[in-house]
């Protein structure tokens, strides 16, 4: 798979990391349980979350490195990062699948930024 093709795939990727941490956020937070072989962890906190998940795409990833680094730097904010990462993501999607190129969409991220 090249071009937009992959770009589409690492897109929705991300934005299934994003769908299981988007309902633990805020005070209305769902929590999740996530079994492993070894055992079960009910938590609403991203990191824990994130950190709990086997993840092979390379994009998604990505996006837990992310928030690892800003669990690591500041201490907290790792599901709302994760959430607008992918919320970006998932915006840039719609025109890329209308046609724009990319690297429009990231002048225009650098720009607002």
């Amino acid at each position: 798979m090249e071009g937009i093709g992959q770009i589409i795939s690492n897109i929705n990727a991300v934005e299934a990391i994003v769908d299981i941490i988007k309902t633990t956020l805020g005070p209305r937070g769902m929590d999740k349980m996530i079994t492993t072989t070894r055992d079960t962890t009910i938590s609403n906190d991203g990191a824990t979350i994130l950190g709990l998940l086997d993840i092979e795409h390379p994009a998604a990833k990505i996006l837990v490195d992310i928030a690892k680094s800003q669990d690591n730097e500041v201490g907290d904010g790792t599901t709302t990062v994760t959430i607008l990462a992918g919320e970006l993501m998932k915006n840039a999607k719609t025109f890329i699948e209308d046609g724009m190129n990319p690297q429009i969409l990231v002048r225009g991220y650098k720009k607002a930024l």
